[in-house]
Order: C-alpha cells, then sequence, then structure tokens
C-alpha cells in the first residue's frame, strides 16, 4: 500500500518477498557494525554495570565460541541459554553464531519440567546456566555461514503438550532487522539507545531489539528484569531514545505519581505491541512523550518477530488495528465468514520460519502452501490494515504472556482434588488480562485455593498460574457437544480480589 519503502524488496521463485543485499549471517552483520563503529558503546548492562563496546563485544563473544568449541561442540551442534538478561546472555547466543553453533534461548519462567524438556528436545550438547562462568577459549569466528543456515530455536508454548521450537535462519534474523529500520524508521549512525526490559528470551527482545540494535550500531541497555522506577531512571539515566514493550509496561510506567520528576524527553519512538491496546492509553502516551513517534507491532516467534505494523500517523484513528503488512511481509484470510469478513490471518515472507524443530505433524499443519496459520481470526480492512478480532486458540493474553487455557486446565485436572476446571482471561487494567479458573471439587471433598496455586507453581510456569479462583457449587454449563460454556461462565462468576 506504499506505508512503509519497498525499495529493493524482491520476489523470490518460491513467491515469497525479501529484502535484497542482505548479510549472508548474524556473524557478518556484527562484523561490519564492528568495522563501522568498534569504540561504540554496544551493551549496558544495568544489573552488573558493565558497558562494552563493539570491538569488546566482539572479542569476548569469539573467546566464547572458542570455549564451546573446547568442550567439543561442533558446527550445527545446539547449546540451550538459560540466563536471565544481561551481558552474559548476549555473549553465549552471539558467541554460539561465532562458533556456528545453534542458540536455543530457554525461557527461564518456565518450570522444572518444561525446561528439561527444552533442553532435551533440543538436543543441545551444551547448556549456559546461571551459576557457571561462561565458556573460554582461543577466539574462534565461523567466517562461512549462509542465509539458509539454521541459526536458533525459540521455544513458543503450543495449546496442548509442551513448547515448539521454531527454527529461525539466519536470513529470518536478517529479514526482520531491516523491517524493523523501515518500520520503525531507526537511524543507522549510532545515535540509537534502546531500553530492553522485555526477556531477551521472547523474539521481541532479542529480535527486534538486541539485534535490530546491533546492526543499527547503537547501545542496547538491557534491565536484569523489570521494575517500574528503575525503567523510568533508566531512560532519563541512560538518554533512551528507542522503548519497546507491552502496553502494560507503559500504563503502569506513565500512572506513577512520580511520572513527572523523569526527564523523558530523549524518547523519539514508543513501540508498543504483545497484547490489545485501549484508545485512551495511546492518547495518554502520546502526552507523556510528546516528542515519540508511537507505533504498535504485532509479530509471532514464527515471524521472527514482526509481521505487521501500525504507524505513529495511524495510532488514534486506528488504535485497534495491528497495521500493516512489513515490507516484505503479506497476509490474506482463511475460512473467511461472509458476514464478517473475518478469517484466520496467514502470513508469509522472509520473516516466516521454516517450521518446528522435531515436530514435522505440526509443521504440516501450521505451514501450509507457503503460508503460516497464525491462529489468530483477524479482518483486512480495503486499505490493508490488519485487526485480530479474536483467537482462534483458546488462549489468554496475560501483559504480553501468551498463557494457553487447555495447558492451565490439564494442570489443575491433575489435582487430586479438583473434578473439572475451566481457565480463562480475566479482565485486567495493567495486564490486559489475567488467568482466572473456575473449579468444581471431587464431590466429597473440599478445595483450598492458596494449594491450587502452590500446586500449579510446581507444573507450570509462574506466570500461567491462575490468580483469581471461583470455586463453583454445581457442574460446569456445556453445549450439547460437551464444550463448556466459558461466554455464560464469564457473565456469571464474581471473581473478587486477585489471590496474589
Amino acid at each position: 500500500m506504499g506505508v512503509f519503502d519497498e525499495s529493493g524488496v524482491v520476489r523470490g521463485e518460491d513467491g515469497v518477498k525479501r529484502y535484497a543485499n542482505r548479510p549472508d549471517s548474524l556473524v557478518a552483520m556484527l562484523r561490519n557494525s564492528v568495522e563501522r563503529r568498534p569504540e561504540g558503546e554496544a551493551i549496558v548492562d544495568l544489573g552488573t554495570g558493565a558497558r562494552v563496546t563493539y570491538r569488546e563485544l566482539w572479542d569476548r563473544s569469539a573467546r566464547v565460541a572458542g570455549g564451546l568449541a573446547a568442550s567439543g561442540l561442533q558446527r550445527g551442534d545446539r547449546a540451550a541459554i538459560q540466563l536471565g538478561n544481561g551481558l552474559d546472555w548476549v555473549l553465549a547466543f552471539l558467541g554460539c553464531h561465532l562458533a556456528g553453533v545453534v542458540a536455543v534461548p530457554v525461557n527461564i519462567r518456565f518450570s522444572r519440567e518444561e525446561i528439561d524438556y527444552v533442553i532435551d528436545d533440543s538436543g543441545s550438547a551444551y547448556v549456559f546456566r546461571p551459576d557457571d562462568a561462561l565458556p573460554d577459549g582461543e577466539p574462534l569466528v565461523v567466517d562461512d555461514l549462509q542465509p539458509a543456515d539454521l541459526a536458533a530455536i525459540f521455544y513458543t508454548s503450543g495449546t496442548t503438550g509442551f513448547p515448539k521450537g521454531a527454527r529461525t535462519t539466519h536470513a529470518n534474523f536478517l529479514s526482520n532487522n531491516e523491517s524493523a529500520r523501515r518500520v520503525i524508521g531507526l537511524p543507522d549512525d549510532g545515535s540509537v539507545r534502546n531500553l530492553l526490559s522485555v526477556p531477551l528470551f521472547h523474539a521481541t527482545g532479542c529480535h527486534s531489539q538486541l539485534l535490530a540494535t546491533l546492526e543499527r550500531c547503537g547501545a542496547t541497555v538491557i534491565m536484569p528484569a523489570f521494575e517500574v522506577q528503575a525503567f523510568l531512571q533508566a531512560i532519563e539515566a541512560e538518554r533512551i531514545n528507542v522503548l519497546v514493550s507491552v502496553p502494560a509496561v507503559y500504563w503502569l510506567a506513565i500512572s506513577q505519581e512520580n511520572f513527572g520528576d523523569f526527564d523523558v524527553s530523549s524518547v523519539r519512538w514508543l513501540v508498543y505491541g504483545g497484547a490489545p491496546i485501549a484508545p485512551d492509553l495511546v492518547a495518554r502516551l502520546k502526552d507523556a512523550f510528546p516528542r515519540a513517534r508511537l507505533g504498535n507491532g504485532f509479530g509471532l516467534t514464527e515471524t521472527a518477530s514482526i509481521a505487521t505494523y501500525l504507524p505513529h500517523e495511524y495510532a488514534d484513528e486506528h488504535a485497534d488495528s495491528v497495521g500493516f503488512a512489513a515490507p516484505v511481509m503479506e497476509v490474506d484470510l482463511r475460512d473467511v465468514d461472509p458476514d464478517t469478513g473475518v478469517g484466520e490471518l496467514l502470513i508469509r515472507g522472509s520473516n516466516v520460519v521454516d517450521g518446528y524443530w522435531n515436530k514435522p505433524e505440526a509443521t504440516a499443519e501450521t505451514f501450509v502452501d507457503g503460508w503460516l496459520r497464525s491462529g489468530d481470526l483477524a479482518r483486512i480492512d480495503d486499505k490493508g490494515l490488519v485487526y485480530i478480532v479474536d483467537r482462534a486458540k483458546d488462549m489468554i493474553n496475560r501483559g504480553g504472556e501468551n498463557v494457553y487455557c487447555v495447558e492451565v486446565e490439564n494442570c489443575l485436572a491433575a489435582h487430586p482434588d479438583i473434578f473439572e476446571a475451566a481457565v480463562m482471561g480475566v479482565p485486567d487494567a495493567m495486564m490486559g488480562e489475567k488467568v482466572g479458573a473456575v473449579i468444581v471439587p471431587v464431590p466429597g471433598r473440599e478445595v483450598d485455593a492458596d494449594d491450587v496455586v502452590a500446586f500449579c507453581r510446581r507444573h507450570i510456569g509462574d506466570f500461567k498460574v491462575p490468580q483469581y479462583i471461583h470455586v463453583a457449587g454445581e457442574a460446569l454449563p456445556r453445549n450439547p457437544g460437551g464444550k463448556v460454556l466459558k461466554p455464560t461462565l464469564r457473565e456469571s462468576v464474581d471473581w473478587g480480589e486477585p489471590l496474589f
């Protein structure tokens, strides 16, 4: 539609659009940045206070690569990164690539069982653990990696069972870098100072913040964990000009009583996504960050982050839209309802990964005829604006974290005192939604809410644990086919106060 710069976009024989003249790999990309700005600040770790230049980042990553090789890892082997946000995570990730090793970022908020599954399923031959020193050896750089080579496996939770690993190539990463530059408007002069407050094991934090900033020769300022006062302090102290986060974070930040005490005038780009945003919050953000261009980004782990983007000029009138397809992305709808125009959103382009690791059936179901089936129900207007209207999958969006109801229901079903349970989202002003569970006890038994919470924490990630629990005195309402009528429950349940 001409909204974004489409110069240099070509369509391959497979019909997929891609950017011409991209580097061959993340290694080549990083080398370019080091050569252009060797003494420029690359990473600031707010947890440890460490600051490294591009030259130092290259040298230290190369020693990690050498250490991996000395540990016996060979090109194409996998290494799991079970670390929190910080410089060590970046060195581990880049060290993998310099060694030709496939990085496997681990969601450290997963349960122990889920973490073990990711490590085992990926066949990781090495695990970066938080209490261990980074591997160290003679500097190593594998220079002949190709765009189609597998670079990383990012695991995303499925509606049932264990997480699925999205096979992300160097071409996927580099395509997303260019999409970020074009849709957000990131400059190429080393002036970017990007505050990373979301997890690095997520596509947003790694792909669209860390890697996109590294290619622009800017500085990535990393928070070890989000804390609202530290977030505001960092904006002022580090002269941050790029913010990327979920609406809940911004709502919390501008709602602080002392927000006006912080100088946020340095912010030039403010990107939100990962959850619906209220139109009045868009207006508040424009007032709070008057020099910033706002934008709404939408994507999936399977799209290596950015699939669509809503530019600043459309943020008010179309606050409920996730925007236009990025320059190398195309969108379409499947099984469209003729009355509403709503169908399942299909996405294709060079950002889209080539499938799931060790999951041929899931790959065949999700990646069909060159298109990614997103699982989201959407409509597309005559301007090309995409509107997500519902979820084909039963999912709760908790402040940008996807919580699949079936997974939580399966956990609750294993509790000895629970006969049946229905899980759904409970509206929340800050998080968008929180996890709620309607529970029917086993006849003759009683259910203790605190015990249920503790039980869930032992089996699923903490962000999936129900914060609202309603104990029902009768069976759950169901339709003739046996499916629980969740709309009926939503209307009838008084959730009360959250448990934590």
